[in-house]
């Protein structure tokens, strides 16, 4: 296509998404009310001796929180249309098997993204109990509405960002610059920077979220390193044949035989 309609093909890729995600928007803005004990579920369960009810200490503060918590739950609903628009764009000016990655890539990048975002709200609870009740007893905790709703998204956020580690790792290593015994080489040190990485990033100081943070990574890198493993095994096993794009032309001698 010329680059007008590539324009008119992106523009109406962008207004389906618009329309998604204000539809997603207003609907957990209408849903508010289930959507907030749902969330707020973890608070009660870290609290269950006194009243779970959150406070709020400014005139609009209540509003903002309902409007900023419904829009992040209008993103995460639409996303399996935005990314489908997205590849939907981009995938018609792949080859064949180029294709085949993509639609793998965001298939495996929108479940390891609400994975991350499910772990992350049931370890928000086990932090939340350690955290609550580190003062002692004679300490009475009032969270806000806004900060214990931030606090929440953070998590969620943060864990749902952090499971898209395997599909970059995946990529480098489809391309080539990540290759099997480099990853077996990097072993102990990338389970280190992991832990690492998970203990800087979370927001909350407790030990059991940075661990299980860290373990789940860590046990994402195995997988990662298990299907390079098989990649190298195919390929030490291809022949030359194989080996050919299947979007290359095969190669034609021009040169009469001798009769």
């Amino acid at each position: 296509m010329p680059l007008v309609e590539h324009i008119r093909e992106l523009r109406r890729r962008l207004l389906v998404c618009a329309l998604a995600l204000v539809v997603g928007v207003i609907a957990c803005y209408v849903l508010w009310e289930p959507l907030f004990h749902f969330l707020r579920e973890p608070y009660c369960k870290a609290n269950p001796e006194r009243s779970c009810d959150l406070i709020v200490t400014g005139v609009f503060d209540a509003f903002n929180t309902k409007l900023r918590v419904s829009f992040i739950g209008g993103v995460v609903v639409t996303s399996p249309v935005w990314l489908y628009q997205l590849g939907a764009f981009i995938t018609p000016a792949l080859h064949k098997k180029e294709r085949r990655y993509a639609a793998g890539f965001l298939a495996g990048a929108l479940a390891l993204f609400l994975t991350g975002c499910t772990l992350g709200f049931l370890s928000v609870g086990h932090g939340l109990k350690i955290l609550l009740h580190i003062a002692g007893p004679g300490v009475q905790n009032l969270l806000t509405l806004d900060k214990y709703f931030s606090f929440l998204t953070l998590m969620l956020l943060l864990f749902g960002v952090a499971f898209e580690f395997p599909v970059i790792v995946v990529f480098l290593n489809l391309t080539g610059l990540l290759t099997f015994e480099r990853m077996m080489r990097w072993q102990r040190g990338m389970v280190f920077c992991l832990f690492l990485a998970a203990a800087v990033l979370t927001p909350s100081t407790d030990p059991f979220t940075f661990l299980f943070l860290g373990l789940a990574l860590t046990v994402l890198w195995e997988l990662c390193v298990l299907v390079a493993w098989v990649r190298f095994r195919r390929q030490r096993h291809r022949g030359p044949v194989d080996e050919l794009s299947p979007d290359e032309p095969s190669y034609v001698d021009p040169t009469p035989s001798q009769l």
